[in-house]
């Protein structure tokens, strides 16, 4: 009997070392992010033979003027992941919610040097770099951790359009005069989109807070 008994207690304290181990393999263990976007598929030769590579879509070069009247281009975010809006300063509907969302993003990783934030204009000759650099004070942010930019519309629209693939336009029907996304977009180190959030909701932005530690800790090594 009491042979049995040990041997009971002996089973029980092994499940509880392996059950222990487990919880702690599956709480060490990096998150996992889809690439988002289109992908493209290109042919090449290796060892000879015809072969179907795929590229993931990432953020093309831009060239853009911020608050402070500095260059930001992809280069700025160089060891960063980072979130991207687009808004405009005299918004009369979504962006004074995106701003107090995306504040929280600000003051989250106001002392992390691997995250970054990039509002676009989509009225660029309304928001002039004075015009940002008023409402980034009135925020009680700065850059390099939150750009505010401007520069040609056209160019601006096009990154919305097919490099972050939200809407970003002029629209006279819309209040404003213009049309755009509530998103939130997370890119990583590597220029590739890992998530959208609605940056409108703050349980979206409180799950983006989320996965950028999590995105983070893909990086350890």
């Amino acid at each position: 009997m009491m042979k049995m008994i040990k041997s009971v207690i002996a089973l029980s304290a092994a499940s509880l070392i392996l059950f222990a181990c487990g919880f702690e393999n599956q709480k060490n263990k990096k998150a996992e992010f889809p690439v988002l976007g289109r992908k493209e598929y290109i042919e090449k030769i290796v060892d000879g033979q015809k072969v179907i590579d795929t590229v993931d879509h990432t953020i093309p070069d831009f060239k853009l003027v911020n608050q402070d009247s500095n260059w930001v281009t992809p280069e700025s975010f160089e060891g960063q992941v980072y979130v991207a809006d687009f808004f405009f300063t005299s918004c009369p509907t979504i962006c004074p919610t995106m701003k107090k969302e995306m504040l929280r993003v600000y003051e989250a990783y106001k002392d992390n040097p691997e995250v970054g934030i990039i509002s676009h204009s989509i009225d660029p000759e309304y928001d002039t770099v004075a015009l940002l650099h008023d409402f980034a004070e009135k925020l009680g942010v700065e850059a390099p951790k939150w750009h505010f930019v401007t520069g040609n519309k056209e160019d601006i629209y096009e990154l919305g359009q097919k490099g972050y693939m939200v809407t970003a336009m002029e629209d006279e029907n819309e209040a404003g005069g213009y049309i755009h996304s509530g998103a939130f977009v997370l890119v990583d180190k590597e220029r590739k989109i890992r998530g959208v959030y609605d940056g409108t909701k703050s349980e979206e932005v409180d799950k983006l807070i989320t996965d950028i530690d999590l995105l983070l800790k893909t990086y350890e090594k």
